[in-house]
C-alpha cells in the first residue's frame, strides 16, 4: 500500500530522514564510548556526574527524538510509491537491520538508566565491543539500500 500523495515530498523526506539517521548514528556511536570511560572512573563522584549528565543529554536530546524521526521518516518512504519494490528481498535484510539498530538503542538507554543509579552493568571491555555493533549494522543497511544486492 503507497499514498500517492507523498510523491512529490520524497525527495525532502529522504533528506530529513538521513538527517536524522546521521543524528542517531552519531549517538549510538559515541554513547558506548561514554560508557567506557564512565566505567573507569569511581562511583559517586564529580566524573561520574558529569558523565551521567552527559549521557542523559545524549540520550534525551539527540537519541531519542532522532531515533523517533527515523522511523516516522522511514515509514513515510516506505508509503511513498516507488521506492520498495516488494519482490526484491533487501529490504528484508535492511528492515531486520533497523530491528535491531533500534534493540542496540534499547539496551543503551537501560545501561543509561543503571549508570544514573551509579551502578556498572557491564565492564569497559565489554561497551568497547558494543561500540562496534551500531558501524556493522549501519554498513549493512547502508549496503542494502544502495547496493540491493538480492
Amino acid at each position: 500500500m503507497t499514498i500517492d500523495a507523498l510523491a512529490p515530498l520524497y525527495p525532502w523526506t529522504k533528506a530529513l530522514h538521513l538527517i536524522a539517521v546521521i543524528a542517531w548514528m552519531a549517538g549510538l556511536l559515541y554513547l558506548p564510548r561514554l560508557f567506557v570511560y564512565h566505567s573507569q572512573v569511581p562511583v559517586g563522584g564529580a566524573q561520574s556526574d558529569l558523565f551521567q549528565t552527559m549521557e542523559r543529554r545524549l540520550m534525551r536530546g539527540i537519541m531519542n527524538p532522532a531515533m523517533i524521526a527515523v522511523w516516522l521518516l522511514g515509514i513515510t518512504l516506505v508509503l511513498t510509491p516507488g521506492v520498495i519494490d516488494w519482490r526484491a528481498g533487501w529490504w528484508h535484510t535492511k528492515l531486520l537491520s533497523v530491528l535491531l539498530m533500534s534493540g542496540v538503542h534499547g539496551h543503551l538507554s537501560a545501561a543509561r538508566r543503571r549508570f544514573a543509579a551509579d551502578e556498572r552493568p557491564k565492564t569497559e571491555r565489554y561497551w568497547r565491543v558494543v561500540n562496534e555493533v551500531p558501524a556493522v549494522l549501519m554498513a549493512i543497511i547502508i549496503i542494502m539500500v544502495i547496493v540491493k544486492p538480492f
